[in-house]
């Protein structure tokens, strides 16, 4: 392993756990989602206003507000940000416990919206907190930016380049693992197609046309549509076509409380993930090429695509993020290596692209999502921990580089029994471990050791000889 220079040691020693898995905990307490940023934000620009850092609180747009802290440097050095997003995505369905409540269970930290990406949000903050304790003085700026609008296509950072500010390099700590130098990004589109109809009463159908009729066949020709682009190695799921959701009604509102009449609009949102060299216009012209002989065998289908989607859709994604491709030799990915190198003492497992999707370039432990089936989301503990050395040692090493798991028998029987009863117990409590929380764990694991207990009192029944009525 590489020796670790004095300013990585130094900044390490200032590294507390503890303080990493509150600062997660204290951001999953505070909803944030897309749009609805601004108590986080307050949140953060008091934690850096406390602690002697320059706060920026930029209203990205009226009533939103995101946070950038800086740590000034002595001047004359390479300035670095470290970038993480505030909001988080829907709160879908199968939660089984309360998303705003943090759990720390083992070496995972349950809650929402702490794998995207609450928990390389604090990873970074605190990151940027040893800096400051440890009393050194990089020669460049920290800049820590607590960005909003991320799942928007960039809205928080888009603002904050839009405003003039610059950094020679910036490591982006989404959760892609630590393992994973990411360099290179799929585009990012999203579309509305709209199906239009014509509405009346089911007394009468004459005449109308259902526009949600309509869509299901420019749904089903989506699924068909063959994208023009030049082929990544790295990149082999891409480009990719996903109908994210359906909206069908009456009017321009969608009035969806009216079924006796026909609908007569109808609209889905689309999001395509694309290669380099392909653009917005192409990608337009592929999808046309599906719906438009569709359209020309039925008279009464009319369609349009609409980018972005409407305004009037909270939340949705106004901007494009075009294709990244940063080359693996640029001196920010060569000092985030030196930096991996001197901390595990080994290689990065990937430096380019990360499957199944890439965005940025990340330098962050994975964080852990449950199965479909159990609903949680749940960041590892171990993965937050990790993280720490790395950011420490990338901030070091971009600092000084970047230029770089009978009675006898009863007696034994009796002994068996425990014993496979107990070994039941342990061995269901660790799988349950994993899984469930140390309440449940216990449950399942008793549970289990009864139930092997039973049938085993049951199996030595089978040959006990008969016993006389009467006799105890």
């Amino acid at each position: 392993m590489i020796e670790l220079d004095a300013p990585t040691r130094t900044v390490l020693a200032h590294v507390d756990p503890r303080e990493l898995v509150d600062l997660a905990s204290d951001l999953v307490r505070i909803p944030s989602f897309k749009t609805e940023e601004t108590p986080v934000a307050r949140f953060l620009e008091q934690f850096f206003r406390k602690r002697g850092y320059e706060v920026d609180l930029q209203e990205i747009e009226p009533g939103r507000f995101q946070t950038i802290a800086t740590l000034r440097g002595t001047g004359g050095g390479a300035s670095l940000m470290l970038n993480g997003h505030t909001d988080i995505n829907a709160l879908t369905r199968r939660w089984r416990r309360d998303p705003w409540t943090p759990s720390l269970e083992g070496d995972r930290l349950y809650g929402h919206g702490v794998q995207n990406m609450k928990g390389g949000l604090a990873s970074i903050i605190m990151t940027a907190e040893a800096v400051r304790r440890s009393g050194m003085r990089l020669a460049g700026d920290l800049v820590v930016a607590c960005v909003a609008g991320e799942t928007q296509g960039g809205e928080g950072t888009h603002f904050l380049m839009q405003s003039g500010l610059r950094t020679d390099a910036a490591v982006v700590a989404e959760p892609f693992g630590a393992d994973n130098l990411v360099t290179v990004h799929s585009g990012i589109v999203h579309m509305a197609i709209h199906a239009f109809g014509v509405t009346g009463h089911i007394g009468r159908l004459e005449g109308t046309v259902n526009a949600v009729q309509k869509m299901t066949r420019i749904v089903e020709a989506l699924e068909r549509v063959e994208f023009r682009y030049t082929p990544r190695p790295d990149l082999p799921a891409f480009p990719r076509l996903n109908v994210g959701s359906i909206l069908g009604g009456r009017g321009q509102d969608y009035v969806l409380v009216e079924p006796p009449y026909v609908p007569d609009l109808c609209t889905i949102l689309v999001d395509v993930h694309f290669v380099p060299r392909q653009t917005v216009d192409g990608i337009v012209a592929d999808i046309r090429r599906a719906l438009d002989p569709v359209a020309a065998s039925d008279s009464d289908l009319r369609y349009e695509i609409e980018i972005p989607p409407p305004a009037s859709f909270k939340g949705r994604r106004r901007l494009v993020m075009d294709p990244f491709d940063m080359p693996t030799d640029a001196p920010i990915v060569q000092a985030v290596a030196r930096s991996y190198r001197a901390v595990t003492g080994q290689e990065p497992k990937a430096i380019g692209a990360v499957l199944p999707q890439t965005y940025g370039l990340a330098a962050v432990r994975a964080l852990v999502m449950e199965g479909a089936d159990s609903g949680l989301v749940a960041g590892s503990l171990t993965g937050l921990l990790a993280t720490f050395p790395l950011y420490g040692a990338i901030l070091a090493g971009f600092a000084n580089h970047l230029e770089g798991s009978g009675p006898a028998i009863r007696v034994l029987r009796g002994l068996l029994l425990g014993l496979f009863a107990f070994a039941g117990f342990f061995f269901v409590l660790a799988i349950s471990l994993e899984r469930a929380g140390v309440a449940r764990a216990f449950a399942a694991a008793i549970a289990a050791a009864l139930v092997l207990q039973a049938l085993a009192l049951w199996v030595m029944r089978l040959d006990a000889p008969v016993e006389r009525p009467g006799l105890a």
